[in-house]
């Protein structure tokens, strides 16, 4: 694959739902990728990335943020509570809000600071035991309660299990999200992000179809 060819895929599945072009953003994950993997799709124009973890990030984005103009750079994965002032300077956004003491370190974070990237809370649709996030019965009154902490809260993320069908973990993603007002559904990776879609995905996380698989 290469990024114009998700690209294409992207507008494909867009039209397919019925959906305005442009109305899906595409993420590419850059996480353990070589730098010179990443720079290439720099150089391709695309500016919106996605990191798992703080400390991979601190240590290569500042750089690239000095030599190229509009990027952006969210965080996808796990978020430990003494790394979420440096997760606050780093990243546009957080995708990754999954329990209420993150939410309310991040909430004294942006009292004390005066900014606050844009928040995607972490919905456990599978109800995983292994899999971080909030059970889809406490996701109301978690969304309920960032905003009370004053969080600016712009959408719900999931990570469907790997054995059950993707798209009614997006439809139920869509549902809470709908009934609470948020319009924000970050959804869908490499192998599914077609299906998250035409649920109604407004970011998709893609990696290895972008850059390749991983150096192990």
């Amino acid at each position: 694959m290469s990024l114009s060819e998700i690209q294409a895929r992207v507008l494909a599945a867009e039209t397919a739902a019925g959906r305005a072009p442009g109305s899906t953003r595409l993420i590419a994950v850059s996480k353990l990728q070589p730098p010179e993997r990443v720079e290439a799709i720099l150089d391709r124009g695309h500016r919106l990335f996605g990191e798992n973890r703080v400390q991979e990030a601190a240590g290569k984005w500042p750089d690239w943020r000095e030599r190229f103009s509009g990027l952006e750079v969210h965080l996808l994965g796990p978020l430990q509570s003494n790394k979420a002032r440096q997760a606050m300077e780093l990243f546009e956004a957080i995708h990754s809000v999954d329990r209420p003491k993150i939410a309310q370190a991040i909430a004294r974070l942006a009292q004390e600071t005066g900014a606050c990237p844009d928040l995607f809370l972490q919905i456990n649709t599978g109800e995983e035991p292994q899999k971080a996030g909030v059970l889809p019965s406490g996701a109301d009154a978690f969304v309920a309660e960032c905003r009370g902490l004053d969080l600016p809260v712009r959408g719900l993320m999931c990570i469907p299990p790997v054995d059950e069908e993707p798209a009614l973990h997006f439809a139920l993603l869509a549902r809470i999200a709908e009934r609470n007002g948020l319009e924000g559904l970050s959804m869908g990776m490499s192998g599914d992000f077609e299906r998250a879609i035409a649920q109604g995905a407004t970011h998709v996380r893609v990696g290895s179809a972008i850059f390749g698989e991983r150096p192990t």
